[in-house]
């Protein structure tokens, strides 16, 4: 038992160096005083200052934050919404749409962004327009919106069915009753597929390539396009603020739902408690 055990143990570790030994080397060499991916001369920053001067990678950073929010904000209404329109009705009608709700999740990147572009380009020679923020921006709302969808309905299957009636018996109207007491139940659910959006808007490469055009490049588009020449170090740098901030993002939500389960752990023990000494 104990041998398994140091060897599964062995098996993980040695997993997690495979996974995060590449990315640990890119954050050393984004400090490297020179342009060597193989050779440490020093300790320096003026990669990080020539990225913060590259007008081309600000530029598609600035898009790639732009669309992400956007399309996060406008995915988490509209996911909310259909989720909510789901819950509502029938079994076997709701199972179908999650079903095609699905699709998109387990479907290839590439045949998403290709039937995307083929779309555009349809409606292009129809109404006479390009492709470019606005084909970028609808691309990412349109994969964003089942991610919102999985995260909402399993807080709406946790919901007391009873208790939006409750509020409405008790004089509230239907809207009151929606965002004072179903919303603070669903919040959560919102807020994990809120950012779940806005990370995969932020980590789209495929699809933003087939649908952006020539005129928009998000920061995955122009890492991609500095890879096919000479690799500069200022990709390192971009890299390691990059999963800086998904690090920071992850810890940030991974505090809040510590805090949650806390939260909801002393609430269930004051209820018994209280139903103890009502007792």
């Amino acid at each position: 038992m104990k041998k398994n055990s140091i060897a599964e143990r062995l098996l993980i570790g040695l997993s997690f160096l495979f996974l995060y030994a590449p990315i640990f080397v890119l954050i050393a060499f984004s400090f490297n005083a020179s342009k060597s991916r193989t050779v440490w001369t020093g300790f320096s920053l003026q990669w990080y200052a020539e990225l913060i001067h590259d007008t081309r990678i600000m530029s598609a950073l600035t898009t790639t934050l732009q669309v992400s929010l956007i399309a996060a904000a406008v995915a988490t209404v509209a996911g909310t919404a259909a989720a909510v329109g789901f819950f509502s009705l029938r079994r076997r009608t709701r199972s179908a749409l999650m079903t095609v709700n699905n699709i998109p999740l387990t479907n290839a990147d590439i045949i998403t962004g290709v039937s995307l572009m083929l779309l555009f380009a349809f409606f292009g020679g129809v109404f006479g327009f390009g492709r470019g923020m606005g084909t970028l921006l609808i691309a990412h709302i349109t994969f964003d919106v089942p991610y919102v969808i999985l995260s909402v309905m399993p807080k709406l299957r946790q919901l007391d069915r009873n208790l939006f009636e409750a509020a409405q018996d008790l004089g509230a109207t239907p809207w009151q009753s929606f965002w004072k007491v179903v919303m603070p139940e669903l919040r959560s659910g919102i807020l994990n597929g809120a950012l779940m959006a806005f990370t995969m808007s932020i980590d789209d490469f495929v699809i933003s390539y087939f649908t952006a055009g020539t005129r928009v490049s998000t920061l995955a588009m122009e890492i991609y396009a500095m890879t096919r020449k000479r690799i500069s170090p200022e990709i390192n740098a971009l890299s390691t603020l990059v999963f800086g901030s998904v690090l920071t993002l992850l810890i940030v939500i991974n505090v809040r739902s510590i805090r949650q389960e806390r939260a909801e752990t002393r609430r269930l023990a004051a209820l018994r408690r209280d139903a103890a000494v009502s007792a």
